[in-house]
């Protein structure tokens, strides 16, 4: 009989690793962005979209996770071609609005 490990299945969803980190922590202040994905929020609202993103950052080499419904966030990074990360750049509020500079 076969082990699970041998049978050559890996995750379908790769896990981000460390621990979640509060995007008003890191407003301002250089990361590096590692990779992120849109899924659907769990959280769904009354109006505008349902999507969350989900970040795998670099701190001070230290990596953690950020989660946010922020629809102009989602829409800058859906603009970065895979081919691009990891790219550095701060998260500042501008008019109660998440940006990427």
């Amino acid at each position: 009989m076969k082990k699970f490990n041998e049978l050559g299945i890996i995750p379908s969803v790769k896990a981000f690793t460390g621990n979640k980190i509060e995007i008003d922590r890191i407003l301002n202040t250089e990361i590096t962005v590692i990779d992120s994905r849109v899924e659907d929020s769990k959280f769904k609202k009354d109006k505008g979209h349902n999507k969350c993103l989900y970040m795998q950052i670099q701190l001070s080499e230290i990596k953690y996770v950020v989660f946010t419904g922020s629809g102009s966030l989602i829409d800058q990074i859906l603009q970065v071609p895979k081919k691009d990360f990891p790219f550095t750049t701060k998260i500042i509020k501008d008019n109660k609005q998440f940006q990427f500079t």
